[in-house]
């Protein structure tokens, strides 16, 4: 007797939890899905400009104040200068400033994994929501939220090319955000 394919395959496919994108890219639903036509009032403005291609034209924090054990929901808006020819990820970390804690690591894909950077059209503003979590007991009075774009497979950051304008690592890294930790 012959088993279906499905239990002939190895199990690996128990293990994956990855987004797999259509081809052909997003279809319109997904687009408005990840765009806004009219960026709300942000409680945080950037103007960070990477590669000449991307506006981080700011972001806002929900709470504005996160309390240790809790998250809060971070919302930025990526304003589309130029085509981009790379899909890039969103790279975010998040650090305690006196250096208490360990790097926590919240990269992504865009828009929920809906809208790749390489489909990002000139004008569009797309939006971007992640989570920010707090380990309990953490004692912090704040977390510095670190973010711009990279690319995995060649491994590089889109650069900043207005450093002189907004808070930054010299590593291509923008600070988007200093979150106070409630205690």
């Amino acid at each position: 007797m012959r088993l279906p394919l499905l239990f002939r395959l190895p199990p690996l496919f128990l293990l994956c939890a990855c987004i797999v994108e259509a081809p052909g890219g997003a279809t319109e639903n997904e687009r408005r899905q990840a765009t806004v036509t009219e960026v709300p009032v942000l409680s945080l403005k950037s103007g960070a400009k990477l590669g000449g291609k991307v506006e981080i034209v700011g972001a806002s924090v929900q709470p504005g104040r996160v309390r240790p054990g809790e998250q809060a929901r971070i919302t930025v808006f990526f304003k589309v200068l130029e085509a981009i020819e790379e899909d890039y990820i969103i790279f975010v970390h998040v650090e305690d400033p006196s250096g208490r804690m360990e790097r926590m690591n919240l990269d992504h894909k865009p828009a929920s994994g809906l809208y790749a950077t390489t489909q990002w059209k000139p004008g569009e503003t797309v939006k971007d929501e992640f989570s920010l979590y707090v380990p309990s007991g953490a004692a912090l009075s704040q977390v510095n939220v670190w973010m711009g774009l990279w690319e995995p497979r060649g491994d590089k950051r889109m650069p900043l090319t207005n450093p002189e304008a907004v808070r930054n690592d010299g590593q291509n890294r923008i600070l988007l955000a200093q979150v106070p930790v409630a205690p």
